[in-house]
C-alpha cells in the first residue's frame, strides 16, 4: 500500500463531497485523531501552543513543523496530511524550501496565507494583510517549486469585496482551494463559491467567529474541504485541568477512568508495528 501523497488528494476530491481534516498538536493526539479520519491538519494554533508553549503569532520556525510533519508520517504514513504554514516563514525562497521538503516527506497539502507580520489567529481582530501583488509573487515562486503538492490559498481579509478580490487572484495563479478565514456567516461561502471555481476551505474553531456548522451544512453552502483546527487541543486542555483539579480536590487519590497502561500501550504497539512495517 503506497502512502497517500497530493496527487490522491486531488483524486479524493472528485470522489468525496467534502473531506474534512482534524487538528492535532502532537504525535499521539495525531494517532487517536487517525482511527476516526483520514485527513489530518497540522495547526499553527495547536503546534504553537503544544510545542512551545506559545500563541499562534509567528514563533513557528519552519524547521519545527518539517520534523513534526516527518514524525507524524512515520507513524501514520497513509494519512493525508494537510499542513498550515502560515505565511510560507516569511521569506519567498524559506516558502519554497519548505514546499519542497514537506513534499519530500509525503505531506498531502499546505495552506499558506496573505497575513502581514506580526500575525494573529485567523479569528481575532487586528489582523494586517500583504500587499496582494507580493502575495501573488509568492504564491507563483511556489507553484513554480512544487510537482504536485496541494496548495491551500487562504486570505485573511474581512471584507466580502476583498475576499473575492483576493480569492480570484490566487485562484487565477493557479492555487488549488481557496479558505477565507475568520468569516462570520456561511453567506461567504455561497457568494464565493459563484465567483471562483476552485474547492472552497472552511475552518472551524470553537469559540472562533465562525458559525460551527455540520459538515452536512457545509456541504450544501459549496464546502469541499474542512478544517478542524483545535479540537484536540482544546479537549486536551478541558480534559487536564478537570483532571487536576479532581486531583488536588482528592488529595491526591487517582481517579477511576477509562484509559490506564493497557489502553494507552496498545495504542503505542499500533503505532509501533505501523513504522517496524515500513
Amino acid at each position: 500500500m503506497v502512502a497517500n501523497n497530493s496527487r490522491s488528494l486531488q483524486e479524493q476530491l472528485k470522489q468525496r463531497d467534502i473531506f474534512p481534516f482534524i487538528g492535532v498538536y502532537e504525535v499521539f493526539s495525531a494517532s487517536i485523531a487517525a482511527k476516526y479520519y483520514d485527513g489530518i491538519l497540522i495547526s499553527g494554533f495547536s503546534f504553537a501552543a503544544s510545542f512551545y508553549g506559545l500563541p499562534d503569532i509567528g514563533f513557528i520556525a519552519w524547521s519545527d513543523i518539517i520534523a513534526f510533519v516527518q514524525r507524524i508520517k512515520t507513524v501514520l504514513p497513509h494519512a493525508y496530511i494537510l499542513v498550515d504554514i502560515d505565511d510560507g516563514y516569511v521569506d519567498p525562497e524559506v516558502a519554497c524550501h519548505v514546499v519542497t521538503m514537506l513534499e519530500s516527506i509525503g505531506a498531502a497539502g499546505v495552506i499558506i496565507e496573505d497575513q502581514k507580520r506580526p500575525r494573529r489567529c485567523g479569528h481575532f481582530d487586528g489582523k494586517l494583510l500583504m500587499d496582494l501583488d507580493e502575495f501573488i509573487d509568492k504564491l507563483k515562486k511556489k507553484f513554480a517549486t512544487r510537482k504536485e503538492l496541494f496548495v491551500v490559498a487562504r486570505t485573511d481579509a474581512s471584507e466580502l469585496d476583498e475576499i473575492i478580490r483576493r480569492a480570484q487572484a490566487f485562484a487565477e495563479v493557479g492555487a488549488d482551494a481557496i479558505l477565507a478565514d475568520g468569516i462570520k456567516d456561511l453567506e461567504v461561502i455561497r457568494t464565493l463559491k459563484t465567483k471562483v471555481d476552485k474547492p472552497l476551505v472552511f475552518n472551524q474553531i470553537a469559540g472562533g467567529k465562525s458559525p460551527a456548522c455540520s459538515l452536512t451544512e457545509l456541504k450544501d453552502a459549496g464546502v469541499s474541504l474542512v478544517n478542524y483546527s483545535t479540537p484536540c487541543l482544546f479537549t486536551a486542555q478541558e480534559g487536564i485541568e478537570r483532571y487536576m483539579q479532581s486531583l488536588k480536590e482528592k488529595d491526591g487519590l487517582l481517579l477511576k477512568q477509562q484509559v490506564g497502561v493497557p489502553e494507552c500501550t496498545a495504542l503505542l504497539q499500533e503505532n509501533l508495528a505501523l513504522i517496524n512495517k515500513g
